[in-house]
């Protein structure tokens, strides 16, 4: 075990949002290495980026794009920070992240806690050289007008990210999934791709779990004739399962990690059913090896995130999907990752 997953072992005996906020101030500061250079059988592209490898970091690690230099240098191909909004909010009371031991998960209801878009964009500007980065955008608690938080969020960040992620997705913002109805989705991308103009950053949109294939497929089919360069399947889940053993599992909020596996991949099935390759996808959700993420790469899926198995597997978990995945590529006869992608559909 390396010093960095010691390291995430001795958090886990915190309080977890104590845990949170301790891992960010040590990804700021702590002196880690460069990485290895990638095996190039990890190597893909879509939507504009090209990645060294196709395992990036979800949002809400790195809420206020803190740590970037230090999440860089822990090997992701990509890492998202957020969720921003255009105005400083302290989120829901706490307690409000719970660690489901038991059942190696997390529930989360931060509400977009965050110190708003101005200091977000200051650290961007100072983003680590040779990173990909992406910008993960949600509205405040109280806008009545929410896509005019996106549009505010995709306006202020022009130039200072490789890719922004629209979060329509999160449970813990009330009226927020109302937006991925065909309706307000409608208005919402037309906004968007408005203040877009010719600016050539792609625009992703993230979605729920807990919709129907029909709803998805709506989602689709809106974001293709929008102009949405790729769509991340998915967000956390408000569904909770029979098995879950933990004490902390009536807990409200979004769950994430290894039960929300299933939901997850059957969304990312369905988007890639009804996509036929016409959107890129990226997986997340219950991703914590290279064979899940090389199952999610066959589903269809360009690229992967990982964030809520970091907290029980810690960061070398990273290199570990890369190892694998990479024998697993090579074994199938696969030159790079993005050969692979919907190769098992």
């Amino acid at each position: 075990m390396g010093l960095t997953d010691l390291a995430a072992a001795a958090l886990r005996s915190l309080d977890p949002e104590t845990a949170h906020r301790l891992a960010i101030l040590a990804l700021r500061v702590a002196p880690l290495p460069a990485p290895r250079a990638d095996d190039p059988v990890l190597a893909t592209s879509f939507a504009g980026l090209s990645l060294s490898n196709p395992v990036g970091l979800a949002a809400g690690l790195d809420k206020d794009g803190e740590a970037l230099r230090g999440l860089a240098r822990l090997g992701f191909g990509f890492v998202e920070c957020g969720s921003v909004t255009p105005r400083p909010q302290p989120g829901n009371p706490r307690p409000r992240l719970f660690r489901l031991s038991e059942d190696r998960a997390i529930i989360n209801r931060m509400g977009f806690n965050n110190a708003g878009l101005e200091a977000f964009a200051a650290r961007l500007a100072r983003r680590p050289a040779g990173a990909v980065i992406g910008a993960n955008l949600g509205a405040n608690k109280d806008t009545e007008d929410k896509a005019a938080d996106y549009v505010a969020g995709l306006t202020r960040l022009r130039g200072l990210a490789d890719y922004v992620a629209v979060n329509v997705s999160s449970p813990n913002t009330p009226g927020l999934r109302d937006l991925q109805g065909r309706a307000a989705l409608d208005d919402l991308l037309g906004r968007l791709a408005e203040a877009r103009g010719d600016d050539p950053t792609p625009v992703f949109l993230k979605i729920a779990p807990d919709l129907t294939p029909a709803e998805i497929g709506l989602i689709v089919e809106a974001a293709l004739d929008h102009r949405i360069d790729a769509l991340i399947v998915s967000n956390t889940t408000l569904d909770r399962p029979r098995t879950l053993r933990s004490p902390y599992r009536d807990e409200a909020g979004g769950l994430s990690g290894v039960p929300l596996r299933a939901r997850a991949a059957a969304a990312l099935r369905a988007a890639a059913e009804v996509s036929a390759g016409r959107l890129p996808l990226i997986a997340v959700g219950g991703i914590d090896s290279g064979a899940e993420a090389y199952a999610r790469i066959r589903a269809g899926a360009s690229a992967v995130q990982i964030y809520s198995a970091l907290v029980f597997e810690g960061p070398g978990l990273v290199g570990r999907i890369k190892r694998d995945l990479a024998a697993r590529l090579r074994a199938d006869g696969f030159s790079t990752a993005g050969e692979a992608v919907g190769t098992g559909r």
